[in-house]
């Protein structure tokens, strides 16, 4: 990548370019890696460049579910708020791919908001997507059946990566899930059954009658 910003050119202005450029730090993650951690200060805000994150909440009781998934150009609003407040963070971030992003330090996150009407846009535009996610995960949770939200993992999990080979063991999904393997495994072999999907060891290809 010859830029920082060189995905961002449409979308700031010329001038906070100039300074995402100076100021901002691009780092590279492995599939697996953890970018933040529960109880850790954030003195940075993370926008994705390429590959994909997923973002986990912890309860009392120690249980992880899984909150959103980042793609490019995307954002962290807890990690914004975090910075903001200087707070610990309250969440987990995990690669899910091999992943580049730009870190924003959090001295510059108040001063970009007073100064270019694009980032606050930006800011805000993303404390809405991750809104609705929340949303959407608090429905799924309360109103849908597992065989549902499995398949709303799945297209979502096909919608961040833009591939239709899905890479998650049936363990992993369960744990997403917050559900055993041996019922994630039951209803994947279902919908192998129904000639949705076709099962690989670690992988699920989705089929045309998928969607």
């Amino acid at each position: 990548m010859t830029s920082k910003t060189t995905s961002f050119d449409s979308s700031f202005e010329p001038a906070l370019l100039q300074e995402m450029q100076e100021f901002g730090e691009v780092k590279n993650f492995s599939e697996g890696d953890l970018i933040m951690d529960y109880g850790k200060y954030i003195r940075m805000m993370p926008i994705i460049i390429k590959g994909t994150v997923k973002v986990f909440r912890m309860d009392e009781t120690g249980n992880e579910i899984l909150l959103y998934y980042l793609s490019n150009n995307e954002s962290c609003s807890i990690a914004y708020s975090c910075c903001m407040e200087a707070k610990k963070s309250e969440v987990k971030a995990i690669a899910e791919d091999d992943v580049e992003l730009i870190a924003i330090p959090h001295l510059k996150l108040e001063e970009w908001l007073c100064k270019y009407p694009s980032w606050k846009s930006y800011i805000m535009r993303s404390f809405n997507e991750r809104f609705l996610e929340l949303l959407k995960s608090i429905e799924s949770i309360a109103f849908h059946k597992l065989d549902e939200r499995l398949i709303s993992y799945l297209k979502e999990k096909q919608r961040v990566s833009g591939s239709g080979v899905i890479k998650a063991s049936h363990y992993l999904i369960a744990e997403e899930l917050h559900t055993s393997r041996v019922v994630i495994s039951r209803l994947l072999k279902q919908l192998e059954n129904d000639k949705k999907i076709i099962l690989y060891r670690n992988e699920i290809k989705l089929l045309s009658a998928f969607g």
